[in-house]
């Protein structure tokens, strides 16, 4: 299995360089040559397997010059008791045919633990593989959750060191303090003044500095990211997509060879494209719902085939998906243009010249039927966190509440009732205010963040997860 660039790259990477790269040389993203299959008895054999053998075996078609015995140690330490429960992502039944993916029981409680507690592992095997390298200096932006998942997966690591960019007033409050909190002796955090693009926009122009990387070369280092740019970072979570579909099996949700839909709340595409990946590898997938919140850049996209970043950016509720510049379209794109790197290079270069790009009619019929898209403002966010409150007992975080509501949508306007999984990415914890105004209008006024958590827990009976609950008093 090899990996080459979405933008033509002519040399072709290993799994282990390509996630120690983290980009290409030219800009690109890294994607696999071709992509593993999953035929229905694949799939059904996969299903009788906990969630680390599952892992294992869906690792292997991607990192074939990793060995089973690697794969096994990485899989068991970054998925160890004490860091997730038995079931790392549990299905919660929310209603008739509506399931949450409960994505957010690792270490920082949020989806990303699911991929950096393992991006970690990747990368001490593949150091070990490397001839150039011998160190690893990690740049990542954040909108929130990366930061601190980062944080922590790297913490004390054996040649790395890591230095998270998050945007001065693009995070909760809760997730900045996760963030400047985090021990460890090899890590740096740094508040820039802008938003999420503006920080992912810098590291990537580091990254691609052609003297900074000679620079490094010398010392015997190399950059990489923690980002969903980094393919290590996707290949896990692939995994919990291929995972949902066999629990909803065993739960008697559906039968072998039934279709699904899977609605994802996004901002940077990483983790519906995911599911998307499982979707090309077998897994039944019928439509994949793409939720935004007010930075409606993708909905706008999925719907018209044209990609504009030059809009208002909005500070919402929903932090992590404060994005207008989301930068794993761009492996979709390379797949449903048959890996025609010289059209994704010219969308890519009108991107970042006018801002904005269109896709050509034949795209944009794939696109069409592969996705529906839908966005929901903090009005509408908060109104879902109170209504799924009341009438399901199930309270969500204000990113998952972006995501039930525009599933709520799609059904309305559709009819559609296939069975589906929503992909609930957070705590609600993390978000203690705007849940804490959601289901009691007001109730935040003059508390602080552990005021609020207290008060969550008060009007809703809801437990604080103890990573978040004793930060309480912790410093930088």
């Amino acid at each position: 299995m090899l990996y080459k660039s979405t933008r033509g790259y002519s040399e072709k990477f290993s799994f282990s360089d390509a996630v120690l790269t983290g980009i290409a040389p030219d800009g690109g993203l890294f994607v696999p040559e071709e992509f593993p299959t999953l035929n229905e008895a694949a799939l059904e054999k996969l299903c009788e397997l906990d969630y680390c053998s599952l892992a294992r075996e869906i690792f292997s078609l991607f990192a074939d010059d990793f060995t089973k015995e690697e794969l096994d140690t990485c899989v068991k330490n970054a998925y160890a008791d004490g860091s997730f429960p038995e079931e790392p992502t549990p299905l919660s039944v929310l209603s008739n045919n509506l399931s949450v993916l409960e994505l957010w029981h690792g270490p920082t409680s949020a989806f990303k633990d699911m991929a950096l507690q393992i991006l970690p592992e990747f990368m001490s095997v593949a150091i070990k593989k490397s001839k150039k390298h011998n160190k690893i200096a990690i740049l990542t932006a954040t909108s929130g959750d990366t930061g601190k998942a980062a944080l922590a997966g790297f913490k004390d690591a054996e040649n790395v060191n890591i230095m998270v960019f998050y945007p001065v007033s693009g995070v909760s409050e809760m997730q900045k303090t996760q963030m400047i909190t985090q021990e460890g002796s090899n890590l740096s955090v740094v508040a820039v003044r802008g938003n999420f693009d503006d920080a992912q926009s810098g590291v990537k122009a580091i990254f691609t500095d052609k003297a900074v990387a000679a620079k490094l070369e010398e010392k015997g280092m190399m950059f990489s990211s923690a980002n969903s740019i980094n393919w290590g970072r996707l290949v896990p979570q692939i995994v919990y997509y291929v995972s949902a579909y066999c629990d909803m099996l065993e739960k008697g949700a559906i039968n072998a060879g039934d279709e699904i839909n899977v609605v994802v709340p996004t901002g940077n595409f990483g983790n519906i494209l995911a599911a998307y990946y499982a979707k090309e590898m077998g897994v039944p997938v019928k439509k994949l719902i793409c939720a935004s919140n007010a930075n409606n850049v993708l909905t706008d996209f999925l719907k018209t085939g044209n990609y504009n970043r030059v809009r208002d950016f909005y500070t919402t509720i929903s932090p992590s998906m404060d994005i207008l510049i989301s930068s794993n379209l761009e492996r979709l794109l390379f797949l449903l243009s048959d890996m025609d790197d010289a059209l994704v290079r010219g969308w890519m270069a009108s991107l970042s010249k006018d801002g904005a790009y269109k896709v050509n009619d034949e795209v944009f019929a794939k696109l069409t039927a592969l996705f529906d898209a839908g966005c929901c403002d903090d009005e509408g966010t908060k109104a879902c966190i109170a209504k799924t409150f009341s009438e399901n007992a199930y309270l969500c975080d204000t990113h998952t509440a972006v995501a039930v509501s525009v599933y709520e949508d799609y059904k309305n306007a559709t009819g559609d009732e296939t069975p589906t999984v929503i992909a609930s990415t957070a705590n609600p914890f993390k978000f203690g205010k705007a849940v804490l105004d959601a289901v009691r209008p007001g109730m935040s006024e003059g508390m602080d963040e552990f005021d609020m958590v207290l008060g969550l827990k008060v009007e809703t009976g809801e437990e604080c997860p103890p990573q978040l609950a004793d930060l309480k008093g912790k410093t930088p």
